[in-house]
């Protein structure tokens, strides 16, 4: 078998030069950049009671070559997307090569281009490739890399993999798997802790599985609780019950179980108290191989969708000093208890109500939000994984780490906050990032309290796997990009979050940029009234109706297509077309056209826009809906920047504006829904609004409405793949009945049906891929005879 795998291997592999791919190219750093080292300049930290460090500090890379042990020449990152672009950053810093390994759907993905050799090991599948451990000790073996780097997700928290590459003399960069095999199990880990002195929340964690007995205990324990994938971990597996009722939590059961098997390998829960307004705390820990153990402070994650974090931040805000340390304390004990070595997160849930905390579970891995620490901290986390995998001692002792400032972190993902947050998948058809002024954290010197106070530089990181023109697929997580502030305090880094967040553009897929623009600019947030339950407690908050599109907006779109649309005169060695709005005249000085928009929701009506050039590069613009009197902006400067760059000035307003157009599916009949036209997505003001623009009438009748929907047909919001049919033609159901269950990106979503009535047909079966908008099940709808 290990002979085939080769075989396909070698007829796979790419090897790709040192200097292919910079990382300049991913992160163009403005002048003031400053990508640092560990033996780089340093600068001095602040005072204050946020810093604690020491005069004896040294760094990772400062050890005499007599007192530490040389780093790996090459190491394989058994991963994707942007967690294996950060590790192979670090190893390129460091002088380390690098091998990647990837799927037939990663074969032009970031990861690979800027590793020095890629593998393919298999389909798009995680479990055909980036699960298979055969596969990538295949890899290691043929390109000759000593170690490997499991990022986090697919094998960085299996215990197997972990022992398979030790009996093949393969350094695995991670805990050893006693450790993985004992915080891998949130039931045998509650025990441990619970051993070692660290509070743990009141709960069953035994081995008994039967559906009755844990309702028993459930009852026991007092409603509301909450069901957990003993391996479970990103929300997978989990799920509240907050009432008594047996069938809600038969329900629950049955679902959290089919989950964590089909994401874990494994269906056994653990029933614990559901505390009802808590927040999400966890500690980042070190330990090396001589004994030693450090905490790198604390993080809270306590706002999150789907039991997911979405927006983290270092260090947590509104904990006393003997609560912080505490909280470390804690923590280096449940790393102690467990012989750990290298990276982990311990995570504890810290009750609002009674300031109390309980350890909840510890990820034995390099965690997501990870940059946090680092900004904070100046360290890099990668960096000091490599050192102790690689048998050297901490870098820093517990008296020596610094805390300095603050960090936040946003996760992108390509989904849909206002349905559900169900996930998206397609192409990224135009992303415009802001430009990140760091790669890696600015280091700090030794301190002590006579050191002066220091200006700290605001800073802005950006870690993603994606370019523009990179497919989401349906096989792994959602996530695109990683946006990362500090700055002196909260309140800075938070306002240089929301400006990178306004910058961020996205067209191809639903991301939630907008979502964190909004969470970022939350008064509950920015009041730091944090809690796992944030966003549904401000749901109205967060998700205010849509407004129609305003008239600067539409006036905006409208200048956009006139001038796009306007011939381009032919002047190879005068002004670009997009410079010199004279150049893009309409035969001679006037021109007039009248262009209809509508809102993309549909729930607004069309709007008639007259655009009239008066004198060279000014407008007069008429917004008319129907009959109504419209809205006029006069004499309007406008221009063409780039392609998709606008710039005009409404009533004495300066208006700048991204415009990217989104032609209709090719080979789509002309129809009155909106897949069939083309599309505009402005960006200004840290707002996205999108457009379209109707088809002509003559053109609807030649292609007809081919798109209509029926009540009680319900369709697929996402690609996705049936999980289970529950219902067969011929079924009576009742509204809200759940009909079809469908899995995306490894999150089950139940279809329930908005009508009662008759099941006419099932057009799919267990186990198929559907894509997005296929019908799935037709239900007749029962009409109710007057009595």
């Amino acid at each position: 078998m290990l002979q085939s795998n080769r075989s396909l291997a070698s007829r796979c592999v790419k090897i790709r030069s040192i200097n292919r791919v910079a990382v300049s190219r991913l992160h163009k750093a403005t002048s003031n950049s400053r990508p640092v080292s560990s033996t780089g300049p340093r600068r001095q930290a602040p005072s204050g009671p946020l810093l604690v460090a020491s005069p004896r500090r040294t760094f990772a890379t400062a050890a005499t070559p007599t007192s530490r042990k040389p780093h790996f020449d090459k190491i394989l990152v058994a991963n994707r997307g942007e967690i294996a672009c950060r590790v192979i950053r670090t190893a390129k810093k460091l002088g380390i090569k690098t091998v990647a390994v990837y799927s037939d759907a990663d074969r032009d993905s970031l990861h690979v281009q800027m590793a020095d050799e890629a593998y393919c090991i298999g389909p798009a599948p995680s479990a055909e490739s980036y699960l298979r451990m055969d596969k990538i000790i295949d890899v290691c073996h043929r390109s000759g890399a000593q170690a490997v780097h499991p990022g986090y997700g697919f094998l960085s928290e299996n215990a197997s993999f972990a022992e398979r590459l030790d009996q093949e003399g393969i350094v695995f960069i991670g805990p050893p798997s006693s450790a993985i095999i004992s915080m891998g199990s949130k039931s045998e880990s509650k025990h441990i802790m619970t051993a070692a002195g660290v509070p743990c929340v009141p709960g069953y964690h035994g081995k008994n599985q039967d559906p009755e007995f844990l309702y028993e205990q459930a009852k026991h324990i007092g409603f509301p609780v909450l069901i957990k994938a003993i391996h479970g971990g990103g929300g997978k597996g989990m799920r509240t019950v907050t009432t008594p009722s047996a069938e809600a939590f038969h329900e629950a059961l049955s679902s959290a179980k089919r989950e964590s098997l089909k994401a874990f390998g494994n269906d056994v829960v653990l029933i614990e108290k559901y505390i009802e307004r808590p927040r999400h705390v966890e500690v980042q820990v070190f330990a090396d191989t001589h004994g030693r153990a450090v905490s790198l402070w604390e993080r809270d994650c306590s706002v999150q969708r789907r039991n997911q974090k979405i927006i983290e931040e270092a260090p947590a805000p509104g904990l006393s000093p003997e609560l912080r340390a505490d909280l470390g304390e804690k923590a280096v004990a449940a790393a102690r208890a467990v012989h750990y070595v290298g990276a982990g997160t311990v995570e504890f849930i810290f009750d609002n109500d009674t300031l109390d905390f309980y350890f909840m579970e510890m990820n034995t891995r390099l965690q997501v939000e990870h940059p946090v620490t680092e900004m904070v901290t100046g360290l890099d986390l990668v960096e000091w994984q490599l050192e102790i995998a690689a048998g050297n001692p901490l870098p820093l002792d517990q008296s020596s780490i610094p805390l300095v400032g603050h960090a936040f972190e946003a996760r992108i993902y390509a989904e849909n906050p206002r349905n559900q947050f169900l996930p998206d998948s397609g192409p990224l058809l135009y992303l415009s990032t802001p430009t990140p002024t760091h790669v890696f954290a600015d280091s700090y010197a030794p301190h002590s309290e006579f050191s002066p106070p220091i200006n700290i530089t605001p800073a802005l990181r950006l870690e993603q796997g994606f370019a523009q023109g990179s497919q989401i697929g349906v096989f792994y997580d959602p996530m695109i990009a990683k946006l990362i502030s500090h700055g002196r305090d909260r309140t800075e880094a938070l306002r240089i979050l929301r400006k990178a967040l306004d910058e961020y553009h996205v067209v191809g897929v639903s991301t939630n940029v907008e979502f964190l623009r909004s969470l970022a600019g939350n008064q509950a947030f920015i009041d730091q009234e944090l809690e796992t339950g944030f966003i549904p407690r401000h749901f109205d908050e967060l998700f205010p109706p849509i407004a129609e599109p305003s008239a600067e907006t539409l006036a905006l779109a409208a200048l956009y297509v006139a001038l796009r649309d306007h011939p381009v005169a032919n002047a190879p060695s005068g002004p670009t077309p997009w410079t010199t709005l004279s150049s893009r005249r309409f035969g001679g000085d006037t021109y007039e056209r009248l262009i209809t928009l509508q809102d993309d929701s549909g729930k607004s009506s069309a709007v008639s826009v007259s655009v009239k050039s008066t004198t060279p590069g000014r407008f007069d613009i008429l917004l008319r809906t129907g009959s109504a009197s419209g809205t006029e902006f006069l004499s309007v400067p406008a221009q063409l920047l780039s392609p998709t760059k606008l710039s005009a000035t409404l009533n004495s307003t300066n208006c700048k504006a991204t415009v990217v157009s989104q032609p209709p599916p090719g080979g789509m009949p002309a129809s009155s829904s909106h897949n069939t036209m083309e599309r505009l997505h402005v960006f200004s003001g840290g707002s996205k609004t999108t457009l379209v623009l109707p088809s002509p009438k003559w053109l609807l009748d030649l292609g007809g409405d081919v798109l209509a929907a029926a009540k009680g047909a319900l369709k697929a919001p996402m690609p996705s793949l049936v999980v289970e049919i529950k219902v067969k033609v011929g079924d009576r159901v009742e509204k809200g009945q759940a009909v079809v269950i469908l899995e995306s990106m490894k999150t089950e979503t139940v279809m329930r049906t908005d009508v009662a009535g008759i099941v006419k047909m099932v057009s799919c079966k267990n186990g198929e891929m559907v894509e997005e908008g296929r019908e799935l099940v037709d239900i007749e709808e029962e009409t109710v005879t007057a009595q």
